[in-house]
């Protein structure tokens, strides 16, 4: 069920406040673009700025819009396991298929500490994909931990943002062959599936969903000759996005797609000049504009 192209989906705004109707046409967008999956209020969608009243009703919204064509996997991440606990119930009784839980930031557990607030998650009774990105929350999930967490029935997979391709398959050995790994990575995407992987958490694919889709589903058809020519076409974007934090650059290229305002919440700010440049060049290089 999770697997492909997984938009980490933005939240868009207008005025400050909750664009909802853009939010839908969002949705709607992905799956004719033939996203496998869609993951709001992550990282990318700006959760750290949300209130909790407007986290869960991000994720309702877009539950109700994708009405079971693609999977929602929703961001349920704290650094609090009560409140973490708080948001994957939400997302469950909202309908969501799976949460996203992110290694807790800033108060650095120990791998005692992660596999207690992970337990504490999966209890709740929805499958949880771990999101390990020791580069945000500096803290790293190692493979024996993960090993360990496998075996809960309700913990089914990995985001891995660490950008270390041999995790795959060291965690392929802790975890069994069955856990889901999606890469957190877009510019490793193909490699970390030519390794065991089998998908990505993308946040290029909230301006080039189709052709993230489209390297995806080459990948896994092990036709890594047009993956890799996919990835040629991309690569540009992928720089570009993430020369500054990928969500604004992502927002700007979709911006210039005319599907939601390049706004976002300070701390963010908007994007330098020389990064539009580069994302508009981008966007030419892939064929998303002339």
């Amino acid at each position: 069920m999770i697997k492909g192209s997984i938009p980490a989906l933005v939240t868009p705004f207008k005025d400050g406040q909750l664009d909802l109707e853009t939010l839908k046409k969002l949705v709607d967008w992905h799956v004719d673009q033939g996203s496998h999956g869609i993951v709001p209020v992550g990282t990318t969608g700006e959760s750290p700025t949300l209130t909790h009243a407007e986290h869960d009703k991000v994720v309702a919204e877009v539950i109700a819009a994708a009405a079971g064509r693609i999977p929602v996997i929703a961001g349920a991440g704290s650094n609090n396991t009560a409140e973490t606990v708080r948001l994957v119930k939400a997302a469950k009784e909202a309908g969501a298929d799976a949460a996203l839980v992110v290694t807790p930031y800033y108060n650095k557990p120990t791998q005692k500490g992660l596999i207690a607030h992970y337990t504490a998650a999966a209890d709740c009774g929805l499958p949880i994909v771990i999101y390990n990105i020791p580069g945000r929350s500096v803290v790293d999930m190692s493979p024996a931990t993960m090993g360990e967490l496998a075996r809960h029935p309700n913990i089914v997979g990995v985001k891995d943002a660490t950008g270390d391709l041999a995790r795959v398959p060291r965690q392929r050995l802790t975890c069994g062959t069955d856990f889901i790994q999606l890469s957190g990575e877009d510019a490793t995407a193909l490699g970390f599936n030519a390794h065991g992987g089998t998908g990505c958490i993308s946040v290029t694919a909230n301006v080039a969903p189709k052709l993230c889709s489209e390297m995806q589903e080459a990948t896994l058809a092990g036709d890594f000759a047009t993956a890799l020519t996919i990835t040629d076409r991309l690569m540009p974007l992928h720089i570009a996005i993430f020369e500054e934090p990928g969500l604004v650059g992502a927002k700007y290229g979709m911006s210039l797609l005319g599907l939601c305002d390049a706004e976002v919440r300070s701390p963010l700010a908007p994007l330098e000049d020389s990064t539009k440049a580069h994302i508009r060049d981008g966007m030419v290089h892939a064929g998303l504009l002339n």
